[in-house]
C-alpha cells in the first residue's frame, strides 16, 4: 500500500474520508439535498470522531498498525502490543445507512490479559461544505433511546434534519457521555479478561437518519444482518466490479480510483434519496459537493460506465432532469441551482458525449426516446449554436477546462468536442430520435474540421501544430490543461495518431516552448497555469493517447494521495501538491489505465468514429 495519512471508505450515504491510519475517523459526511451539499460530522486530528481504544492498567496502549485493503476499498488493519494482537475492518455496506467497525483482540501471551476496549468519540462540530466549509448553527443534543438501547445524538434547528447512533454486537460495560460547551465526549467499551491464546470480538454498527427512529434502525439493521453477510454481500459487490490489467501493481492504482470514484463522485442524499453527482465528497478536494459537466461526465462517467451500467444511466437521468436547464454552466449546487456562473463550451458538449458512450456500450437505444433525454440533446444543440462565429464554423467559451478566463476564445480541443456532438446526434437522426436531417449534421461536422485545420493550425518550431485557442484574427497561443488536453484529439476520434500536425502539436507542447511541460523533471508530465505542477489528470491523457508505457511508469512511482488520485503532484518527489481526494479525477484515471492495458471490451471513439464514416 502507497504511504498514505487517511484511508477513505463510504458507500452511497456515508462518507469516510478521513480515516486515519491511526485507526480513528476524524469525521464522516452526509448528501443534503436541502442543504445542497455536504453535512459533516467532525472531530478533529486530536480528539477524532471515533477512535477504537485499547487500555491495560488505565494506560491506553499505543499501536503501530499494518493497513490493507479488501477488494481495494475495504480498510483493514493489525497491530502488536503488549502481546496482544488488535485488528479491525471498517466496512460500509452498499445498500444500507451506515458502516460498522469490527475490532479483534487477541492474547498472545502465556498469561491472563485483563484490559479495557471499545471506542471513544468527540463531535466537536457540523460543518456545511460546498467548496467551503461552514460551522452549522444548529442544536447538537445526546440522549438515551430505547430505540437502539443506547445513548444517541441529534442536530435540530425547528426539527430534528441529522442524527446518528450506534448500536453494538455484544452487550457494553461502559457507556457514557457528556455535553459541555457545546462539545458532545463519549465512551464505549468492554471489560475484558483474556486467557492464553484467546480471541474476542467487537462490532460497532453506526446508522445515521433524519432523526432518532431513522438513525437507530440504521443500526439496527445491520445489527441484524451480522457482519458475516454484510461483508460477504460487500464483497461480491466489488467483486464484480473488480477489473484487471494482469498487472497486480497497476490493478491496484485501476481499482482503488475506481472504486473511489464510484463512492466519493456520486452519492444519494440523505434527506430525499436522489443519487447525485459531485466532483468530490472529500472536503480535502478545494471544490468539493459541487457539481460540474465536464468532471462527472467525461472523467467520471467511462468508469462508472464500463463497470456498473445501470448506476450510468442513473447519472444521466439526473444531468438530463435535476442539472438540465443550466447545463454549459461553470458550477452548480447539486439541485441544478447555478454555484459559479460562466459559459464553458466543454460542459455543454459533455452531456452528450457520455450519452453516446452510454447508448454505444449497452444498445439501449430506447433511453433516448425519453422526452427528458431527446428533448434535452435539442437544448444543447441550440446552445451551441448560440456560440457560433458569424461567418466560420467555430464555436466560442467564456472559460476554459480549468474553468479559467481565456486567453482567446476559439480553442481547438473544445471545437473537437463540438465535432465530436454533430455526429453523435446526426447518428440519432438516422434513426428519428431527432428531428433534424443527418446529412446537415454531417456536413456541419465537416465544416467544423476543415474549419479547425484552417484556423487552429499554427507554423511553430516543430511544424504545422495545433493552437490551444485563437482569436480568427490571427492571434493565437501555444499552451495546454489537462482537463482538456490537445493529446485528446486521438481518443475523440479527430484525428488518426500519425496525422503529422497532431505529432507536431505533441512535440511542442512536450517542449521547453510550453513552460508547464517539466522537461527532464523526475516526474515529467503536463501541468498548467492552473497548478502550476504535473497533473494526475494529464497522466490519464497519456494513457489514452499513445505515451502508455511513460504513463504507468510515473503512476506507479508517484504516492499521489495514498494511490488515489489528486489534482496534481510535485515534479521532483511525486507527492501530492494539489487537490487530495479529486474523485472524478480517480474514476479518469481508473477508465485510462483499463482503455490502455485492461483485459475486456474498451470504450473506443475512434472505432465509432470509423464506422460512422463508413457506414
Amino acid at each position: 500500500m502507497k504511504k498514505t495519512s487517511y484511508l477513505p471508505t463510504g458507500n452511497e450515504q456515508v462518507s469516510i474520508p478521513t480515516l486515519a491510519t491511526d485507526g480513528s475517523i476524524e469525521n464522516i459526511n452526509v448528501l443534503s439535498m436541502k442543504y445542497r451539499g455536504i453535512l459533516e460530522l467532525c472531530g478533529s486530528k486530536e480528539k477524532p470522531f471515533l477512535k477504537p481504544v485499547v487500555t491495560i492498567d488505565n494506560g491506553t496502549i499505543e499501536w503501530d498498525f499494518e493497513w490493507g485493503r479488501e477488494d481495494y476499498w475495504i480498510p483493514t488493519f493489525n497491530g502488536r502490543s503488549n502481546q496482544l494482537l488488535f485488528e479491525g475492518e471498517i466496512v460500509s455496506p452498499v445498500e444500507e445507512r451506515g458502516f460498522y467497525y469490527h475490532l479483534s483482540l487477541t492474547n498472545e501471551s502465556d498469561v491472563v490479559k485483563v484490559a479495557e476496549w471499545g471506542m471513544e468519540g468527540n463531535w466537536l462540530e457540523t460543518l456545511h461544505t460546498i467548496n467551503e466549509s461552514k460551522k452549522v448553527n444548529a442544536t447538537k443534543s445526546v440522549y438515551e433511546s430505547d430505540w437502539n438501547g443506547s445513548f444517541l445524538f441529534e442536530l435540530s434547528n425547528e426539527a430534528p434534519f441529522l442524527s446518528f447512533a450506534p448500536m453494538t454486537s455484544t452487550p457494553l460495560d461502559i457507556a457514557t457521555y457528556s455535553h459541555e460547551d457545546d462539545n458532545i465526549t463519549f465512551n464505549l467499551k468492554q471489560n475484558l479478561t483474556l486467557a492464553p491464546g484467546e480471541k474476542r470480538k467487537l462490532c460497532f454498527y453506526w446508522g445515521v437518519g433524519l432523526e432518532e427512529v431513522g438513525a437507530a434502525t440504521s443500526a439496527k439493521e445491520m445489527l441484524r444482518r451480522g457482519t458475516d453477510y454484510l461483508k460477504v454481500n460487500m464483497k461480491n459487490w466489488l467483486q464484480k466490479r473488480v477489473q484487471t490489467t494482469g498487472d497486480q501493481a497497476l490493478d491496484e492504482v485501476m481499482n482503488l480510483n475506481l472504486f473511489f470514484n464510484y463512492f466519493f463522485a456520486t452519492g444519494k442524499t440523505l434527506d430525499t434519496e436522489e443519487d447525485v453527482l459531485v466532483t468530490s465528497r472529500s472536503p480535502r478536494y478545494y471544490v468539493s459537493a459541487a457539481y460540474w459537466d465536464r468532471d462527472s461526465l467525461l472523467w467520471s462517467f467511462p468508469s462508472i460506465l464500463m463497470t456498473d451500467p445501470k448506476r450510468a444511466k442513473s447519472m444521466l437521468d439526473y444531468v438530463f432532469t435535476i442539472q438540465r436547464r443550466n447545463i454549459g454552466v461553470h458550477s452548480r449546487y447539486i439541485d441544478g441551482v447555478v454555484l459559479e456562473p460562466g459559459f464553458e463550451l466543454d460542459e455543454l458538449c459533455a452531456p452528450l458525449i457520455a450519452l453516446d458512450s452510454y447508448i454505444q456500450h449497452t444498445g439501449d437505444w430506447a433511453y433516448l426516446n425519453r422526452e427528458y433525454v431527446s428533448g434535452s440533446i435539442m437544448e444543447i444543440l441550440e446552445k451551441i449554436h448560440e456560440h457560433k462565429h458569424e461567418a466560420i464554423d467555430l464555436y466560442d467559451t467564456f472559460l476554459q477546462p480549468t474553468d479559467d478566463p481565456i486567453v482567446y476564445p476559439y480553442l481547438t480541443y473544445n471545437n473537437v468536442l463540438v465535432w465530436r456532438v454533430m455526429q453523435i446526434v446526426a447518428r440519432y437522426a438516422d434513426k428519428s430520435i431527432v428531428h433534424l436531417e443527418s446529412s446537415n449534421l454531417l456536413r456541419q461536422a465537416e465544416s467544423i474540421k476543415q474549419a479547425i485545420y484552417k484556423h487552429t493550425v499554427i507554423e511553430e518550431e516543430t511544424g504545422p501544430s495545433f493552437a490551444w485557442s485563437v482569436d480568427l484574427n490571427g492571434n493565437y497561443n501555444v499552451y495546454d490543461e489537462p482537463p482538456g488536453s490537445l493529446q485528446l484529439l486521438v481518443y475523440y476520434g479527430f484525428c488518426k495518431s500519425n496525422d503529422a500536425i497532431y505529432q507536431n502539436t505533441l512535440r511542442l507542447i512536450r517542449s521547453d516552448r510550453f513552460s508547464y511541460a517539466f522537461v527532464g523533471k523526475p516526474f515529467e508530465e503536463l501541468g498548467c497555469a492552473h497548478a502550476n505542477h504535473p497533473w494526475v489528470l494529464s497522466i490519464a491523457n497519456s494513457f489514452l493517447s499513445g505515451r502508455e508505457e511513460k504513463a504507468r511508469d510515473l503512476i506507479l512511482r508517484t504516492e499521489m494521495d495514498g494511490g488515489i488520485a489528486c489534482e496534481s503532484i510535485d515534479e521532483y518527489t511525486g507527492e501530492p501538491r494539489t487537490g487530495h481526494h479529486f474523485a472524478t479525477c480517480a474514476g479518469f484515471l481508473a477508465f485510462s489505465i483499463y482503455h490502455a492495458f485492461g483485459k475486456g471490451p474498451k470504450l473506443d471513439w475512434t472505432q465509432a468514429v470509423e464506422a460512422e464514416q463508413h457506414g
